[in-house]
């Protein structure tokens, strides 16, 4: 749950329309942070938005019945939690609701999870502000898609002391 109140909520398959408009209007953003348009978050359709929900586990943010925000989150390589598409509608970002976003899909990450890992544009400067922050360190020796910078972090200090936000 957010300060304010506002619940942290799985997704249904009936929020993908939602979902491809909220990504859509984020990654434009990082189309012109990034000087690129091959960003795959761009190029999804609404199917592969319905696909990617029943393959990850996706959180939704709703104010006044709009969603506003998500992220997702799924293990990858047995022990890897692998966060992405955390994403805030373009009028609310800077208000910390990515940050909360992130500390929720880490608190929600199975037992077992040795650490998180994510990706963000190489350009993108405020989104790896955010990470490094939240104890993301860059891993250029991981690699990453063209255009982007892979980021990752222990999970074992983090379960410790962070509680599920919906809780």
């Amino acid at each position: 749950m957010l300060d304010d109140g506002t619940p942290i909520v799985r997704a249904t398959p009936g929020d993908a329309g939602e979902l491809l408009t909220l990504q859509r209007a984020c990654w434009v953003q990082e189309a012109l942070a990034n000087d690129t348009v091959d960003i795959p978050a761009l190029h999804e359709s609404l199917d592969d938005v319905r696909a990617w929900l029943g393959e990850w586990d996706t959180y939704v943010v709703r104010r006044a019945g709009r969603l506003v925000a998500a992220v997702r989150g799924r293990v990858e390589h047995g022990d890897t939690w692998d966060i992405g598409r955390i994403m805030v509608a373009p009028d609310l970002q800077g208000s910390g609701l990515g940050r909360t976003l992130l500390d929720h899909i880490q608190a929600v990450a199975p037992a077992g999870v040795a650490s998180y890992v994510l990706f963000t544009g190489a350009a993108s400067a405020r989104n790896q502000r955010m990470y490094k922050k939240a104890g993301f360190r860059l891993r250029r020796d991981l690699p990453a898609p063209p255009g982007a910078v892979v980021l990752t972090k222990s999970a074992r200090r983090h379960k410790a002391d962070t509680q599920p936000a919906h809780l």
